[in-house]
């Protein structure tokens, strides 16, 4: 009798461990929501208000014989004067660069070194570029150039325009559902798209070069503006179908 006892403590255990083992096994699958997939883009443009434009300046003689040089410093005040009185900050002006070369006159040692500056202005557009440049000595301006273009809200810009791409996303379901006799319910889900696309192709831009004439006349104002900053964003969303 204590024998038969023994065997089924052992023996009951065994079976509900079994038991738990099995039931534990048992995977309760929840019904799937219904939802919807959709994209939505947004695309804005503005005017740059930060352009960065460099202007060369180099050092030349009055005379044939090279005589009465023009001293660069000369120049560079003449620079300094014109965008003040054209109402720029003097900090939006600064040295880009600073090059010098000797001339050489047959098989003589070159005794002649004329100094040439780069100096990049920040202005808010291009209206005055022209009129600032028609103030300094013209003999002595080598080239412009417009480096490049920024806008100072761009990272507003892009989260306005996200959120726009959202927004267009939302609609697109809503339509989409309304069709079906179907109802929008919340995001489960979204995404950002990313297609390689550039927010600021503005630094890709092909500079536009002004070279000087030394027998040009003064220029006037001009009165039109640089191409448009771009951004365009796409997202994904998935909602819930009510």
């Amino acid at each position: 009798m204590k024998k038969l006892v023994k065997v089924l403590t052992f023996l009951v255990p065994f079976g509900l461990g079994a038991f738990v083992s099995t039931a534990q096994q048992v995977i309760v699958e929840k019904p799937q929501p219904k939802k919807i997939e959709v994209t939505g883009s947004a695309e804005e443009e503005v005017l740059p208000d930060e352009i960065y434009v460099s202007i060369s300046l180099r050092e030349y003689f009055k005379d044939k014989d090279n005589k009465n040089k023009t001293d660069i410093m000369v120049l560079e005040k003449q620079l300094q004067k014109a965008v003040e009185e054209a109402g720029i900050p003097k900090e939006n002006l600064t040295i880009g660069n600073i090059n010098g070369y000797r001339e050489w006159f047959g098989k003589k040692k070159p005794t002649i070194f004329l100094e040439s500056k780069n100096y990049v202005v920040k202005v808010p557009n291009l209206y005055k570029i022209d009129g600032i440049i028609a103030k300094v000595d013209e003999k002595g301006v080598a080239s412009t150039n417009i480096e490049r273009y920024e806008y100072s809200k761009i990272e507003a810009l892009r989260q306005a325009t996200k959120i726009k791409a959202l927004q267009a996303a939302k609609a697109k379901a809503k339509y989409l559902l309304e069709g079906i006799d179907e109802q929008l319910g919340e995001a489960l889900e979204i995404y950002e798209i990313d297609n390689g696309y550039s927010p600021t192709p503005v630094y890709a831009m092909r500079a536009a070069k002004m070279e000087m004439m030394s027998d040009a006349a003064p220029m006037p104002e001009s009165t039109i503006d640089v191409q448009k900053i771009k951004v365009r964003y796409e997202m994904k969303a998935i909602f819930r179908i009510k």
